[in-house]
């Protein structure tokens, strides 16, 4: 554990049993071409409910490089993806996704491009296989919707498949943020970042693990994160309302003088009706912004980890990791496996 790997590749994973073995097989195989054995391999099981920390810790009996991390719960794959890289400890850092669509491979492609000077090389989508129409459509407008809103440069049709520099991991464990968007918040560290385009593959196997709901949060998290122009909308829509009334009232005030009145109660509830939508919708923009900042203010844990694996090793981490400087946290790992007693003998430290 004290010899610090050239690279780390970190890929979080929930219900992945059918196709982990292969996942890990490919990024094994892409890892040695580029590092030999200096790579590390960080599997971070997000609450699975399947088979998935089974094979991990079958997959890190067999193979010395892999790392596996099992969280106490489901934190959702922003945080999963934070907990991984917060263990790693290469001078470059792969983030992907357990589920094949984006090709471990690139990773031969990705090291030149950063060896010539990039700070991070990310992938970026021409074509992406397997997905609904709903699925191509809804991506594609929330990405041009995001670049117009967001405040800073956003690259579209991004995830968060890319090769991080040791610095700019380190930049981004530190911001301390619970509501994440990863490839925001790179984009946001800034440095020079270069696209790598590339055709993402269909699932190698299983469903996807982000249904309509889970999409929709997705899209909040990165928008309040990353751009005030929803409140500025709400402000505006406001302004407009006011103006709309200011202007009925007038009407109205000169058909009285005029003595004629406004018969039928149809206009009448058309009217409250808009405007009181208008005030929900505003209330519920902002309700959004405060929320994230009453989560904010709890500071709690941004991850639980209940157990990590390496060999035939486990053992428990604080619970105050996720808060933890990087090099505490790679002191705090390396100290996790220092003492060699197996699994029966360590105390439980969770909590």
């Amino acid at each position: 554990m004290t010899q610090i790997p050239f690279l780390s590749i970190v890929a979080p994973c929930h219900n992945e049993e059918e196709g982990l073995r292969e996942f890990c097989r490919r990024a094994a195989a892409a890892a040695h071409s580029v590092a030999g054995d200096a790579f590390e391999l960080i599997l971070v099981d997000d609450g699975s409910s399947d088979r998935t920390w089974e094979i991990i810790s079958s997959l890190a009996a067999d193979v010395p490089q892999v790392l596996g991390i099992r969280l106490l719960r489901n934190h959702g794959h922003q945080l999963a993806s934070t907990a991984g890289l917060s263990a790693s400890r290469g001078e470059r850092v792969l983030l992907i996704d357990a589920d094949l669509q984006d090709p471990p491979e690139l990773l031969l492609m990705m090291i030149p491009i950063m060896e010539r000077g990039a700070d991070v090389v990310y992938g970026q989508r021409t074509r992406r296989q397997g997905e609904t129409w709903f699925k191509l459509a809804s991506a594609s407008l929330f990405y041009r919707a995001l670049s117009k809103l967001a405040s800073v440069t956003i690259p579209r049709d991004t995830g968060d498949f890319r090769l991080m520099r040791r610095r700019v991991v380190d930049i981004l464990l530190a911001m301390p943020e619970r509501d994440r968007f990863i490839r925001g918040m790179v984009s946001w560290i800034g440095g020079r970042q270069v696209a790598l385009p590339y055709e993402r593959d269909a699932r190698f196997a299983g469903t996807t693990k982000y249904p309509l709901r889970k999409m929709i949060n997705f899209a909040l998290d990165a928008i309040t994160s990353f751009s005030t122009t929803p409140l500025r909308i709400s402000t505006w829509l406001g302004m407009m309302s006011a103006g709309v009334a200011i202007a009925l009232l007038i009407y109205t005030f000169v058909r009285w003088l005029e003595g004629e009145t406004v018969t039928g109660w149809s206009s009448i509830m058309a009217a409250v009706s808009a405007f009181s939508a208008i005030q929900l919708i505003c209330i519920g923009i902002i309700g959004e912004y405060l929320g994230r900042l009453v989560q904010e203010s709890k500071k709690r844990p941004m991850f639980m980890v209940e157990t990590i694996v390496r060999g035939n090793e486990h053992a428990e981490l604080s619970i105050a990791f996720s808060e933890m400087s990087a090099s505490d946290r790679r002191t705090a790992l390396d100290a996790a496996f220092a003492s060699g007693e197996p699994r029966s003998q360590r105390s439980s430290r969770i909590g």
